[in-house]
């Protein structure tokens, strides 16, 4: 029987979070040029098409820009969560082929090896419930707890939007409006760290209980 997150419903006007991690566990990103890679197709499928954004050596990559939104990411040494919008049902599929595709043809390169990078298909969970879609940019946002040194804020890690949220930071093709629409209209950043960062074991429980089963 198949991962029940391996079976995709694409569904036009719908929210996912979408996951992927390296073959047999391993990790996909070894240094700072490879998270940095990643980003860098993130933006360039994003954003509104420019003709100075221009594949090696002279095709332009696919863009996705007012077809899908990207709301919050974080990668990890290991694997990767997206959390996406998607107007028209077959988005989010060629969005995710091409990002995967583009970035293995990287890795491989650099590390000089062959075969896969990632562990089969990417998985995927349609966002059916309210606070559903509330908690998810928050579990994504914890994720680098469990690497970060003991005492270390979630304002350190570079490699998820978190910053956005905070107003630290902006990359334009991540949407925050939908996910900051739910907090303090005077001042959404501090009430949205205050959301993230709350520990409270009740709330964690929520996370787990309405995200997924995702292993490292």
């Amino acid at each position: 029987m198949p991962n029940k997150n391996s079976i995709k419903e694409y569904v036009e006007n719908s929210y996912y979070h979408v996951y992927n991690r390296g073959v047999a566990k391993q990790s996909i990103f070894l240094d700072d040029q490879d998270y940095k890679t990643f980003l860098s197709y993130l933006k360039i499928y994003l954003t509104k098409p420019d003709e100075k954004l221009i594949a090696f050596p002279s095709r332009k990559l696919k863009n996705y820009y007012q077809e899908l939104s990207l709301l919050s990411y974080c990668l990890m040494p290991n694997h990767f969560h997206l959390f996406v919008f998607q107007k028209d049902p077959n988005t989010m599929s060629s969005f995710l082929q091409s990002i995967i595709t583009k970035y293995s043809m990287y890795f491989n390169k650099k590390y000089k090896r062959v075969g896969p990078v990632f562990q089969g298909r990417y998985k995927a969970v349609m966002v059916r419930k309210e606070n559903q879609f509330i908690y998810l940019s928050k579990y994504i946002h914890r994720n680098p707890l469990d690497i970060l040194t003991s005492g270390s804020d979630l304002e350190v890690y570079r490699y998820s939007s978190y910053l956005n949220y905070l107003g630290l930071f902006n990359q334009s093709w991540v949407d925050k409006t939908d996910i900051l629409s739910y907090f303090s209209k005077a001042n959404p950043g501090t009430a949205y760290k205050n959301f993230v960062e709350e520990t409270d074991e009740r709330d964690l429980l929520t996370i787990k209980d309405l995200v997924l089963d995702f292993e490292e």
